[in-house]
């Protein structure tokens, strides 16, 4: 029986995926599913994506089919008996024969031809029987299995920190499928909505920005708005971030850790006429800005791309007057988007991170102007990346603080929500259906 190209790509990203070299969104990306019919392209991602969301959920489900335990099972095996308990699991459209039968060819295929009959048979005593109720989201036992699909000591550590009832909905919220949203250029929002709605595309507009428009049905990804850089896949969240930043014509601004670029983008766009600079200490990383050259820049924007270490210090002559740093960090807002975030972090990563992130807060503040403005962000929900970082850079540095929330609330009043009462800017996948980020706005003397 030949296997589909589908369930081949799967299986190929998901070893490379769990060998840590990579990440699942951008090999969905690449060559090998871009080549793919579109039906195809859907069930790789849909295999993919929903293994690395509900992995723990499926390692529990095969020990209760198999009896071992998960060492027990050679890394491609485990893989494949992933891949099939997920279709029948979760996958209505998905005959059992087709996932059991092709499950039993990768397995052969993989060079494992010896573990066929254990695959054959675990994957036969698995049921699909509770599929449509699993889809409902209030169903008990649907939040037992999200819950169960957080590594134990993520769920451990929001349990006390956001308390139980947070936890549930963080982690239904950790396995569902985030919105795909754009940001459109300028002020065309209207415009590109309407344009999308013609080719079959439904959009409902953001909750926060402006910009913002969530794709709620629709292929988008060839909408011409797309091609032609009138709009970008970036996001709510993230468009807010690079928003607090509020550049002003004629300014000099910095962003540091730029790659991709998507937030480089929306700064030259808000800029105007005035000088951008854009960092970060990977090459690769840096020419693969390519959004850049398709979003609208005015021609008054001068744009230079820089490659450093921002835990160095930075080899600036002059100072700059507005300065965003979206600091390397865990990504535990991000989980639904990047779900083997949760499966390669360990607890000593925080305290590292932390560190790194306190060095990169320092060296920033020392070339921001006086009167300046810096945002910090992440896209971590955790106190150690975040607030922690601004307490204890600021407890050094007497010359800057925090903008106050009653300053932030009357420069972004659309925002004023998520503006906690020290003026930290949060959001969170379970409250905002967008990603979780973390924002400091940080000003120096005399800043406003």
């Amino acid at each position: 029986m030949p296997i589909s190209p589908a369930r081949q790509s799967a299986y190929r990203i998901l070893r490379r995926v769990d060998s840590g070299r990579a990440f699942a969104v951008d090999l969905l990306h690449s060559a090998q599913v871009s080549g793919l019919r579109e039906a195809d392209r859907r069930l790789a991602t849909e295999i993919v994506m929903g293994v690395l969301r509900w992995r723990g959920e499926l390692d529990f489900r095969l020990a209760q089919l198999s009896g071992k335990p998960m060492k027990y099972f050679d890394p491609e095996v485990r893989t494949i008996l992933r891949m099939g308990i997920y279709q029948i699991w979760f996958l209505e459209r998905v005959p059992k024969s087709a996932a059991v039968n092709e499950s039993v060819e990768l397995v052969k295929a993989a060079g494992k031809r010896s573990a066929a009959g254990l695959v054959n048979a675990v994957l036969r005593k698995c049921q699909p029987a509770a599929r449509r109720a699993r889809l409902l989201e209030a169903n008990t036992e649907y939040i037992e299995s999200a819950m169960r699909s957080l590594p134990d000591w993520l769920r451990e550590r929001w349990a006390g920190h956001f308390g139980i009832e947070a936890l549930r909905s963080l982690a239904v919220a950790g396995v569902s499928v985030p919105p795909t949203t754009l940001r459109v250029a300028g002020a065309n929002r209207d415009k590109v909505e309407e344009e999308l709605r013609h080719h079959g595309i439904q959009s409902s507009r953001g909750l926060f920005s402006a910009q913002a428009l969530i794709v709620r049905s629709g292929n988008v990804l060839d909408a011409a708005a797309l091609r032609e850089g009138r709009a970008v896949i970036q996001d709510e969240a993230s468009q807010l971030v690079a928003a607090l930043l509020a550049p002003k014509a004629g300014e000099r601004v910095l962003d540091l850790c730029a790659a991709p670029g998507i937030k480089t983008g929306q700064l030259a766009e808000a800029l105007g006429r005035g000088s951008l600079v854009a960092c970060d200490v990977s090459a690769k990383r840096l020419r693969s800005m390519t959004e850049l050259s398709r979003m609208p820049i005015s021609p008054g924007a001068r744009l230079d791309l820089v490659r450093l270490d921002a835990a160095r210090q930075l080899p600036f002559g002059r100072k700059f007057d507005r300065i965003l740093l979206d600091a390397p960090c865990s990504g535990t807002g991000t989980l639904a988007r990047n779900p083997e975030i949760k499966w390669r972090l360990r607890p000593g990563d925080l305290a590292r991170l932390a560190a790194l992130q306190t060095k990169m807060l320092r060296n920033a503040l020392e070339i921001l102007e006086p009167g300046g403005r810096l945002v910090y962000a992440t896209c971590s929900l955790e106190p150690e990346e975040n607030e922690q970082v601004i307490e204890r850079v600021l407890e050094e540095a007497p010359g800057f603080r925090l903008r106050q929330p009653g300053e932030l609330a009357a420069e972004f009043p659309a925002l004023s929500p998520l503006f906690d009462s020290r003026g930290y800017f949060r959001t969170r996948p379970d409250l905002h259906q967008m990603d979780g980020f973390f924002a400091a706005v940080m000003v120096g003397e005399f800043g406003a």
